[in-house]
């Protein structure tokens, strides 16, 4: 089995919506999506199956034209098998008859799509289990069968729209590792929409981010992360992203609660023909995102003075490189420590949860936060010049 190479560009518009994307793969390429709800991931999904018919745009599969102002082949006929959320097997069948449902379909005989069935368990780990019908099974076992069925029809491009979402994260975490090899060993074109980065960077080669129906950032799932050019991809990639432009070689924003200052070290990534070595060599003025992890962030609170107050010292005194004062806006919890979210800027910072509860933390605190130069990575917007 190997996959076939597809190109789409879609164009969906509907009140108050405008899907407008291109997504092109190479046989074998397997490429996540990832974007917030609403960003219209699975009505590309569904373009490409043949489930949403496109404005305008056109989808190839292996060179044959599949969607276009002029035509739009029956899903059926696609070669594209899209799997989602939950299995959808048949009820009534064992898991051996739902896995050969497709190859009968294709014209296998009985005794030949009932072998075929068999050995497609056996790859996603349920050998032996091929008499059980779905209510049997476990929530993930049922998916392993999906997989089975997708799988065993041999598609030309594999659509999955979050089809880990609905399992525990132990579940979801065996069916990862499942799917990533099928995958490989199928050499599948996949696209695989996901909410995880642990889904990317185990199954996907490349990931596009949709935000508000258009690509925002595309590449190797590691460039993307290293570099995010949206606060959604920064929150992806576990860091804190705030926009400003360069001042004297170092970042500068204004808030309501005076300007912040940061020195770092630009990144290599960011954009072709910027030094890494520092802010030096670009000019004044030049767009900026400060990238930085929670946990490099030091929190302390303000007890000597009201907000109004600390506005108004904010006016008379010249900001320290590294420091601002803020708001808590909201408390998240994680695992051993807690997130605090503050606002203008949107900047989250973890504090262990024995000193959350000593600081006294809850929305509307007025905090101080440091963060070392050392820790601050700078991403030009453009390119210099």
């Amino acid at each position: 089995m190997s996959g076939a190479a597809l190109s789409a560009h879609v164009v969906v518009e509907r009140p108050g919506f405008r899907l407008d994307v291109e997504l092109h793969l190479e046989p074998g390429e397997v490429v996540a999506v990832m974007g917030p709800s609403g960003a219209g991931k699975s009505t590309l999904l569904g373009a490409i199956a043949g489930l949403v018919r496109p404005t305008s745009g056109e989808v190839s599969i292996g060179g044959g034209v599949v969607a276009s102002a002029r035509r739009s082949t029956p899903p059926a006929r696609r070669g594209a098998v899209l799997l989602g959320q939950e299995p959808r097997l048949f009820p009534h069948l064992s898991a051996r008859a739902n896995v050969a449902f497709g190859l009968r379909a294709q014209g296998l005989s009985r005794s030949d799509a009932d072998r075929d069935a068999d050995e497609w368990l056996w790859r996603v780990g349920l050998p032996g289990s091929g008499d059980r019908r779905p209510a049997e099974l476990s929530g993930g076992q049922q998916q392993r069968v999906a997989v089975a069925r997708a799988l065993a029809v041999q598609p030309r491009v594999l659509l999955l729209d979050e089809p880990l979402t609905s399992l525990d994260p132990e579940t979801a975490g065996d069916l990862r590792a499942m799917v990533a090899e099928q995958l490989a060993h199928a050499h599948a074109t996949a696209v695989v929409v996901t909410h995880d980065v642990v889904d990317a960077a185990a199954m996907a080669g490349r990931l596009a981010v949709l935000e508000a129906g258009r690509v925002v950032q595309e590449g190797t799932v590691r460039a993307v992360l290293a570099a995010p050019a949206t606060r959604f991809v920064a929150a992806l990639a576990g860091v804190n992203r705030v926009e400003g432009a360069l001042r004297d070689g170092r970042w500068h924003a204004t808030f309501p609660a005076g300007d912040v200052v940061l020195s770092g070290t630009v990144a290599a990534a960011s954009a072709p023909g910027v030094p890494s070595a520092g802010a030096s060599g670009l000019p004044d003025g030049t767009p900026v995102a400060a990238t930085f992890r929670p946990s490099d962030v030091r929190l302390t609170t303000i007890t000597d003075s009201t907000w109004t107050g600390v506005l108004r010292r904010a006016e008379l005194e010249r900001p320290v490189p590294g420091e601002w004062s803020a708001r808590v806006a909201r408390l998240e919890q994680l695992p051993g420590a807690v997130r605090v979210h503050t606002a203008e800027p949107a900047v989250a910072v973890d504090v262990a949860v024995d000193e959350a509860a000593e600081l006294g933390l809850r929305p509307g605190s007025t905090v101080r936060l440091h963060v070392r130069e050392r820790h601050v990575r700078l991403q030009p917007l453009r390119a210099a010049g």
